[in-house]
């Protein structure tokens, strides 16, 4: 068992360039999580706490609804991918960003059905802030009542779908209209939904989004592909 204060700073290196956007709550507080009460680390209510300093609001987040392997966090990483780039796991809703000395930050992910339609490489070509987010031809054909309306696009702010921002990514020079976005249902993370492609918490979206540059390489792995967590048992090393 690793000591608390090896802990803490894995907590605290996770959590680094959110720091200043986030509101951290005064007292002490005690959160649950499943059918089993048991306290969450204050490092993640902290991480997850609200944060005031954006254009719209994004509201602190309910643990108790997460599974905290899906907290953000630092684990070994076990893969060829060099550190700074992306490794999505779809079948296990994780995301990588990997890191040197066989480590990578973790995040827990959503993912839709057009979440596995991708898979192989790529690199971010474009990143937006509150993007805009206009439905596809195809989404528009499959449920026109829901989507018809926003034909013409709709403007980045708590109803967007894509949250507060996304990653584009291409391959080639093309647009492969996958996304890694935000989202405003926290409660989705870790589960399969019915649309969208990749999706992480507003507050992890913020963050990977001040991490990464555009020209991230990405590897989006398919199907039955080996757990890229250290000994594969997808649990954090601290």
């Amino acid at each position: 068992m690793k000591p608390v204060s090896t802990i803490s700073r894995r907590l605290f290196l996770a959590g680094m360039p959110l720091t200043l956007g986030a509101c951290v709550a005064g007292g002490p507080q005690t959160l649950a999580t499943g059918p089993v009460r048991r306290p969450i680390d204050r490092a993640y209510i902290t991480m997850y706490s609200a944060i005031n300093d954006e254009p719209h609001p994004v509201p602190a987040i309910d643990l108790t609804d997460v599974d905290p392997r899906y907290f953000r966090q630092i684990v070994g990483f076990s893969g060829p991918e060099h550190p700074g780039s992306i490794v999505v796991d779809p079948q296990r809703r994780f995301l990588y960003l990997v890191q040197e000395n066989g480590e990578a930050l973790r995040y827990g992910c959503g993912v839709g059905r057009a979440g596995f339609d991708y898979q192989g490489a790529a690199i971010i070509q474009r990143k937006a802030a509150w993007p805009r987010w206009t439905p596809t031809p195809n989404m528009i054909r499959l449920d026109p009542e829901r989507n018809l309306p926003y034909a013409g696009g709709m403007e980045g702010g708590p109803q967007n779908p894509l949250g507060a921002r996304a990653l584009y990514l291409y391959r080639d020079g093309r647009d492969t209209l996958y996304r890694i976005h935000g989202t405003h249902q926290p409660w989705s993370i870790g589960r399969s939904v019915s649309s969208g492609c990749v999706r992480l918490f507003n507050h992890d979206i913020i963050d990977l989004h001040r991490r990464v540059p555009t020209g991230t390489s990405v590897m989006v792995l398919p199907h039955g592909s080996a757990d890229r967590t250290a000994g594969g048992s997808g649990e954090p090393i601290a």
